[in-house]
């Protein structure tokens, strides 16, 4: 069963930084490209950025040059770092697994991040 697990979410001031991590488990993970999604009160679910096995990087343009996103295939985990947070910032983000065969996505519960003073 797979299983996509997130922490590091919280309250941090305009500014400032958090780390996300995601663990994966249940999936042989070099078979899978890793996302992070985020989705805002009222709003859509949208990409905030993917890696794929070979550790090539994608970005929604609102993020570029403050997120950079992370994987360590041996422990099967991804990372998010997240500097210069805004308020605009703020929302439950989600982690992502995507077969890059079938293109089966898995989805983890979420992690709440607000960025407020």
């Amino acid at each position: 069963q797979v299983q996509l697990m997130e922490s590091g979410g919280g309250l941090v001031q305009p500014g400032g930084s958090l780390r996300l991590s995601c663990a994966a488990s249940g999936i042989i993970f070099e078979f899978y490209s890793m996302g992070w999604y985020r989705q805002a009160p009222g709003k859509q679910r949208e990409l905030v950025a993917t890696i794929t096995r070979g550790g090539g990087t994608n970005y929604a343009d609102s993020v570029k040059g403050r997120f950079s996103i992370s994987r360590d295939n041996a422990n099967a985990m991804v990372y998010l770092e997240m500097n210069s947070l805004k308020p605009e910032d703020t929302a439950v983000y989600y982690c992502n697994s995507r077969h890059t065969e079938t293109l089966m996505d898995n989805w983890g519960k979420g992690t709440l991040v607000t960025v407020s003073s």
